[in-house]
């Protein structure tokens, strides 16, 4: 601790990323990357954007993307907003629409980044309790004491799922407050919210092109909702950073949108993968949370999940431990490739033998 930081910084408890190793060979199961390569079309754009424009500001309304993916989505551009990765976009809404005089709700296990936000931004919360199959109850949601709600569907890190008529009881159930729907996975066989932003004033969908489109990388993150919403978020960028997305992102990101045959082929090879996975470990004994996400929550009746993720690492294989009292005995399993997903099996066979 710093005599120079102030109060605030000397409170927070900052979020802890997945670890990025720098070993070679690994098989790097821990942080839910795609295992495929973004489109080629991707590539092509960003070699293209790569000229002497990169000497010029980009559009600080990132106008073009926008569009493309408010035409995909059925949405107007007024209803889209981009930012540096859904990380950031998630970061402008909690201070822009979820900063209430009532406490945020949001589940006890889900995307540890929801705390360390209300941390930052002095955001009263209230978590609400999983069932004890790690689900998310809609009707815990209908209380009407909210200042707001959010929620991964699907939940991150259990990979669970609500049904799109779940969504709705609570974005129905709550009219005087912003729910918003965090789908960084949804691609994965989840349905989006976005089919209900019309009919719902009070709905942000948030997504990301780090998951199902293969850009990690490139940090691009969009939230879709009623212009009212997406006006709040654009007064807090334009005090924050005008320019959250460059010329090659604004470029890539609109091409990944575009090559919709490239990513209906990648995201169904993950979940196809995803099956074998399940089964796989299933054989071994494992119990496996139902998942609609690129990742695979699982536990071991007769070894503590620490100790096996710490046998896989040594036999070359990182997955994700995380030490939350609810969930200590489970591993979160990022699907890679079906070779991938094999010497994990492998490598799980032997160690419980």
């Amino acid at each position: 601790m710093s005599r120079f930081w102030s109060h605030l910084v000397s409170t927070l408890d900052p979020y802890v990323p997945g670890e990025q190793p720098r070993i070679q060979n690994l098989i790097k199961l821990n942080t839910n990357e795609h295992p495929y390569g973004p489109s080629p079309k991707v590539i092509a754009a960003i070699a293209q954007a790569s000229d002497a424009s990169l000497r010029l500001y980009p559009d600080p309304t990132s106008l073009a993307l926008r569009q493309a993916i408010a035409q995909r989505e059925s949405l107007d551009a007024e209803q889209v907003f981009v930012g540096n990765g859904s990380d950031e976009v998630l970061a402008h809404a909690f201070q822009a629409l979820l900063k209430q005089e009532r406490p945020l709700l949001f589940p006890d296990i889900t995307y540890s980044f929801y705390p360390v936000y209300c941390g930052l931004y002095q955001i009263a919360h209230r978590t609400i309790a999983l069932d004890a199959a790690l689900a998310i109850r809609p009707e815990d949601y209908l209380h009407g004491d909210a200042g707001g709600i959010i929620f991964p569907n699907p939940n991150a890190p259990t990979g669970r799922g609500l049904a799109l008529d779940a969504v709705e009881r609570v974005v129905a159930g709550n009219p005087d407050v912003v729910v918003v729907i965090d789908e960084a996975y949804v691609d994965f066989g989840g349905q989006s919210a976005t089919l209900l932003i019309d009919r719902y004033p009070n709905l942000l969908v948030v997504q990301t092109m780090s998951k199902s489109r293969s850009l990690a990388g490139l940090r691009v993150g969009f939230a879709m909702g009623h212009p009212d919403l997406i006006q709040g978020l654009d007064r807090v960028k334009n005090s924050f950073n005008s320019y959250p997305l460059d010329r090659l992102a604004q470029a890539g990101g609109v091409a990944a949108i575009e090559d919709e045959a490239y990513f209906q082929q990648t995201r169904h090879a993950v979940m196809q993968t995803r099956d074998g996975l399940v089964e796989g470990l299933g054989a071994l004994g494992f119990d496996v949370l139902p998942s609609l996400a690129n990742f695979v929550f699982a536990s071991h009746p007769r070894r503590p999940a620490e100790e096996i993720a710490a046998a896989l690492r040594e036999r070359g294989v990182i997955v994700r431990h995380f030490r939350h009292p609810r969930i200590s005995n489970y591993l979160r399993i990022t699907v890679g490739t079906d070779q991938q997903c094999g010497q994990l099996v492998a490598a799980c066979a032997e160690i419980l033998a």
